[in-house]
Order: structure tokens, then sequence, then C-alpha cells
């Protein structure tokens, strides 16, 4: 049988470690797809502005505390606190419920765009930031169940 360098789910990852568990390593697809999202909703023609605006909010919020978590787990800066494995469960399902909302709020968008000739090349750039955003939702989703799993078995 093979060794494994994975650390048990009752405890929090530091350094490369983060690349090797089981909830962490969704960082960097987070990260991607999150980014996606971002850049594809930026591309367009931003109308109606509200809606787009929380698109827009939801996606560089979740993609700088992503990144922020991200760095924060790779320097230790948890100390593997169980306040930590309880915050990151918190911030994850937050990243869900937010990014659902964008989500649908992007989807009824896109939906209610009727493709023209002339807007056909934007309604095709917002039907892939529906796609990434849903995508990233579930991303951020599997995180939030195997973070929750971490933090109960703390």
């Amino acid at each position: 049988m093979a060794a494994t360098t994975a650390q048990p789910m009752s405890s929090l990852p530091s350094g490369l470690g983060i690349c090797t568990t089981a909830p962490d390593i969704l960082y960097l697809p987070e990260l991607v797809f999150g980014g996606l999202v971002w850049i594809l909703v930026a591309s367009t023609h931003v109308a109606p502005p509200n809606p787009l605006g929380w698109v827009m909010f939801v996606s560089i919020f979740c993609f700088v505390m992503t990144f922020l978590w991200m760095v924060i787990f790779a320097c230790g800066g948890h100390r593997n606190s169980y306040g930590w494995a309880a915050a990151d469960f918190a911030y994850h399902f937050l990243a869900v419920i937010f990014y659902l909302s964008a989500g649908v709020v992007l989807a009824y968008i896109t939906m209610i765009l009727k493709p023209s000739s002339v807007l056909f090349t934007i309604y095709r750039i917002d039907i892939s930031a529906v796609v990434f955003a849903f995508a990233t939702t579930l991303l951020y989703f599997i995180h939030a169940i195997l973070s929750i799993i971490r933090w109960k078995n703390f």
C-alpha cells in the first residue's frame, strides 16, 4: 500500500498541504472559475447595471476573499484552531449563498436578453458567465460540505 501525505480531516493544513487535502484543494478551481465569471461579466455591456453590479460584487468579493483565505492557510496563520475550521465553513457557506443568488440573477438577465445579430456575441458571453457562475457555486458548495465535516471532526 502506498504512503499518503494527506492530513486527516481533523486538522487544518498549512504550506503546500493545502494542495493535498480534500476541501482545500478546491481553492484554485474556485479562483479560476470565479475569475472567469468576473472577466466574462466585465467584458459585456452592463445593462441593467444594478443586478449585474451585484454579480460583479459577488465575483470580486469571493475572488479576493478566497485568495486571502488561501494565503492565510498556506502561511499557517490559522494555527490549527477550532475557530478557523468553523470560520472556513462559514465563509464557504456565505460564498455559496452569494454565488447562487448572483447566478440566478445573471441567468434571469441573460434569459430576458433577446439575442440579435448585434448582441449575439454578448449573449454567448453571458451564457458562459452563467455556466461558470453555477460551476463556481458547486465548487463552493462542495468545499462548504467538506469544511463542515472537517469542523465536526475537529
